[in-house]
């Protein structure tokens, strides 16, 4: 999945309903709000809240520190 898919303008979090971030070195889209990660697989979102995994407050801190650097 790239940056400018806009299929990403539609995905939303299966458990809060909001935007997803694309973390492209991780192959994932990204919650903040949940602090959720989940996994893309062959280009395929997976987007079952049981394949979201929480993710650390260190790393949490981190991919916030990406999506500022990378921010349109």
């Amino acid at each position: 999945m790239k940056p400018d898919d806009p299929l990403l303008r539609i995905l939303a979090c299966p458990l809060d309903k909001g935007p997803l971030h694309l973390l492209p070195s991780a192959d994932a889209l990204y919650n903040p709000r949940l602090r959720r990660r989940y996994p893309i697989v062959d280009g395929v979102p997976q987007l079952l809240p049981s394949s979201g995994e929480q993710v650390a407050d260190e790393e949490h801190e981190q991919i916030m520190e990406l999506l500022q650097r990378t921010a349109p």
